[in-house]
């Protein structure tokens, strides 16, 4: 008779199925939030690449007097397109000019990237005079 009495310890079935319930939930919400934080991170990547050939090529045009010089390694033809070191964006001209006076630079994103991106943040541009562009629809590309 003392062995029905004694209480048995453990988790219910009820117990475990809302405890999973629980974390799936919150799963639910942090994936999308990471996957958010991650595309945004990338983009940095993007930002940089554009900021850091636009000043060598400005250090080439102060010193060369041409953006497309010969002595000028950055703006060689060979260099473009390049892709960028973490492999998420593609680094090309997206204009230039016959004289070399002007140039536009053009990141566009790949693989994953572009699929998490499209219809946001499609492609970054850059120009010489430090105007930063984008295509898609929106805002905050830049930030």
């Amino acid at each position: 008779m003392m062995r029905s009495m004694r209480k048995f310890r453990g988790f219910s079935l009820i117990e475990l199925m809302i405890a999973v319930a629980i974390i799936a939930i919150l799963a639910a919400i942090a994936l999308p939030a990471y996957t958010n934080y991650v595309t945004r991170t990338n983009r940095a990547e993007a930002q940089q690449l554009l900021s850091e050939t636009a000043q060598a090529l400005e250090r080439c045009f102060t010193r060369f007097g041409s953006y497309t010089a010969a002595a000028c390694q950055v703006s060689q033809e060979g260099n473009f397109p390049f892709v960028s070191p973490g492999g998420w964006y593609s680094l090309a001209w997206a204009d230039q000019d016959i004289q070399a006076n002007t140039f536009t630079l053009n990141a566009k994103p790949l693989g994953v990237q572009a699929t998490r991106d499209a219809g946001q943040c499609d492609e970054f541009t850059l120009t010489h005079r430090g105007v930063r562009g984008r295509v898609g629809s929106s805002d905050r590309c830049w930030r």
